[in-house]
Order: C-alpha cells, then structure tokens, then sequence
C-alpha cells in the first residue's frame, strides 16, 4: 500500500505562515513606525484616567476637570490646520519627530507636578495646552504615514493595524492608570507616557528618511489651505461624516468621558471601575480592529456609520447607572464597532483623496470633528447641573441615533463600493 501524500497544491507550512503574516508589515519604515505609535499611544491612554481622577481628588468638581482638558483642546484645534499644510509640505516622519520630543516634554513636566503634589489647576492647564498644540500639529501626519509607507493595496491592512496598536493602548493603558490612580499615583502614569513619547521619536529617527511622492512646495499657506478646502467639500461623505462628528465631540463624547468618571466616583468604586470601562472598550477595539485585516464590507461607510451609532450602548448604560460588570459588557461593545467605522473611514480617505493633498484633508477631517470639543468640555459640567448627570448622559445617546439616521441619508455613504485589496505595491 502506497503511503498518502500531501496534495501537490497544498503550499508548505512555512510558505502559508508567511502569506497570513499583515503584508503591510513588510516595510521597515512602517514598522518603525508602528512600534512607536503602538508605544506612544499605550502611554497616552494612561492620561485620561490618571488626569481625571488627580483634578477629582484636589477639586473635587466635574468642572475642573473639563477646564484642563478645555486647555488642552483649545490650542489642538487651532493648530490642525497649520499641522495639515505642513504635513503636505514638509517630510511628515521629521514633523512627528518633533512634536513627540515636545509631548515627551511636557509629559515629564506634568508627572514631575503631580509628584511634587502642591501644583495648582492652572499649571497643569499651561502644560496641557502646550501638549495639545503639539498633538494639532501630528494629527494630521498620521494618516499621511500611512500613504507615505505603505502600498495602496494594504493600506485597509495598516490601518487595520493602527486601529488594533490603539485599542491595544486603550486596554493596557486605562487599566494600568486606573489602578496606579487607585494608589494616588498619577504622576507615575505622565511619567511612563513621556517615556513612550520619547521611544516614539527614537523610531522615527532610526526610519529610512524618504520624500513622500505627491508632496507639493511653493505657494502660500492660504492657497494650501483652499486647496484642501476644495478637496474636502466637494466630497458629499466626506463633510457629512465630518459634520457627525463634530456634534459628537460636542455633545456625545465629552458627556461620556467626563461624567462617565463621576457616575464611577460616585457609584462603582472610583478610578478603578472606570478604568476597566475604558479598557474594555479598548479589548473591544483590539478585536474589531482583528476582524478588519481581513473583513472587507461590501458597502464600507454604510457599515462603518451603523455600526459606529452602537456607541450609545454606553451612553445609556451609564445613565442607567449599571453596575461595573454591565460597564464593561456596553464598553467591549462600543469599542468593537467603533474600531470598525476607524479602519473603514481610513481607508476611503486613503484611497479616495489625492496624497498630495491626503494630509489638508485629514486635517479638515480633524478640525471639524473636534473644533467644538472644547467647548463640549466647558458646558458639559454646567450641564450636568442643569438637567441631571443622568439625563444629560440620555441625551447624548438620542442625539446619537439621530445623527447617524441624518448621514445614512447621503446616497455617497449609502453607496460607495467595497475598497477591496488589488495587487503589490512598492514597499518602503
């Protein structure tokens, strides 16, 4: 009897391993990169739960912790539109060098005042607003990396990957910060996020530098500026998403992270409930952003825009004041649908908007997402006091759904076609 052997069609084990291995992966320049954002952004989602709850223990008011947050977002706005116009100018690795020496910076000024414990409101609001001024000058570099290190075929793979290194952040990070918080630690947790910031531009320094194709110099800022202005309301699902977004960070987001913290002071043990809340959301996002390398949407901004409206699950569980188990559960939930919308809205931008102008786009993208979100921060102690912690949480839930019944009404994000992967491209 002749002895079974493996079909000839079956590839080798070692061959199939390597074909299963993110292709976007191949490029050294991204995955430098990626190292240092996954780092980076590990550190970073240390800050709102040790932030939060030093303000809480000193001040005591939801108030002040939206000032110093208001500090911090005020001048990321302002500054998003100037991060885009030098984004497409200039090399974006030596952008984002810089502004993550300046974030470690500020980071290690922050830690060092809450170790010495007798720093006041406004301090801590002068070191954020420098931080947040260094984050409008990344933000719209990011995406730009993308385009600049990986081939367009696996591009919906990077960002995939991007998506997974966040949520991944989101579920070490807060967990880490909220029992550090639990112990009256908070500097620790700033210390530990300069370190990540430092390491992040140690990554990018040790990247091949290269000047991405497409970038166009000359002209004024104004000029750049309408360019990018152009490119981005000539897109019907692009400014409608946008738009979304920007009532989201005004009246859903800052609803949710700020008296999410009270109702967890107040009710579910403090820090360390509301930690486990944010890093379920976060483990939500890590398996969402898994099930993005390889799930491609027939129809990708109509998926992206239902399955983004499940965040009002956590709204509502944190107006129904559920104990922590729940917490969690409407967390993991929220996270996993948002991670989704992320990975589908990154990859239309990347695929759909010129790379020359890739960059003023996504810093429009930014700015109209987020230019009311200091002001979210401002009125939503105030009113919190008005209408009740719990009804202005029922609030941001409806105005959810609503908003996202408006945008599903654009034929655009009805419409457009699966971005499916094609060939190779060169890898950098």
């Amino acid at each position: 009897m002749s002895v079974p052997t493996a079909s000839p069609k079956a590839p080798p084990v070692g061959r199939r391993r390597r074909r299963t291995w993110p292709k976007a992966l191949r490029g050294r320049n991204f995955r430098l990169w990626y190292a240092g954002q996954t780092l980076s952004v590990f550190g970073t989602e240390m800050v709102p739960v040790a932030l939060t709850f030093a303000v809480l223990g000193r001040y005591h008011t939801a108030g002040a912790v939206g000032t110093v947050l208001t500090a911090e977002t005020a001048p990321m706005v302002l500054l998003l539109l100037v991060g885009g116009v030098a984004a497409d100018r200039v090399s974006r690795r030596s952008l984002l060098f810089g502004t993550d020496v300046v974030s470690a910076a500020t980071q290690a000024v922050a830690a060092l005042l809450l170790f010495w414990g007798h720093w006041q409101l406004w301090q801590l609001a002068v070191v954020f607003a420098v931080q947040g001024g260094a984050t409008g000058l990344a933000s719209p570099a990011l995406l730009g990396m993308v385009a600049d290190t990986v081939p367009e075929p696996h591009r919906h793979q990077a960002n995939s990957l991007r998506t997974i290194s966040m949520a991944a952040g989101g579920v070490a990070g807060p967990a880490l910060a909220g029992v550090i918080a639990g112990f009256g630690s908070g500097g620790l947790a700033l210390a530990v996020n300069a370190a990540t910031y430092a390491a992040s531009a140690a990554c990018l320094a040790a990247m091949t530098a290269s000047a991405p194709a497409g970038h166009e110099g000359g002209g004024s800022y104004l000029r750049d500026l309408q360019q990018g202005w152009r490119e981005f309301r000539s897109r019907a699902w692009v400014w409608s998403i946008v738009a979304q977004f920007g009532v989201f960070h005004l009246l859903v987001l800052p609803p949710v992270l700020v008296l999410g913290a009270v109702v967890s002071d107040d009710h579910l043990g403090g820090a360390a409930a509301w930690g486990a809340t944010l890093g379920a959301f976060g483990l939500g996002s890590v398996a969402g952003g898994l099930a993005m390398l390889r799930w491609h949407p027939r129809r990708p901004l109509l998926t992206a825009v239902l399955l983004a409206s499940v965040f009002t699950v956590l709204c509502c569980s944190l107006a129904l004041v559920l104990a922590e188990p729940w917490q969690v559960v409407t967390g993991l939930v929220a996270g996993a649908s948002f991670s989704v919308f992320d990975v589908l809205w990154n990859t239309a931008l990347t695929t759909h908007i010129p790379p020359q102008l890739l960059s003023r786009v996504s810093a429009y993208d930014w700015f109209g997402s987020i230019a009311l979100l200091p002001i979210g921060y401002a009125i939503v102690g105030p009113l919190s006091v008005w209408l009740g912690v719990r009804t202005t949480l029922w609030l941001a839930a409806g105005l959810w759904l609503v908003l996202s019944a408006l945008v599903l009404l654009v034929r655009e994000v009805r419409d457009m076609p699966s971005l499916e992967p094609a060939g190779d491209g060169p890898v950098t």
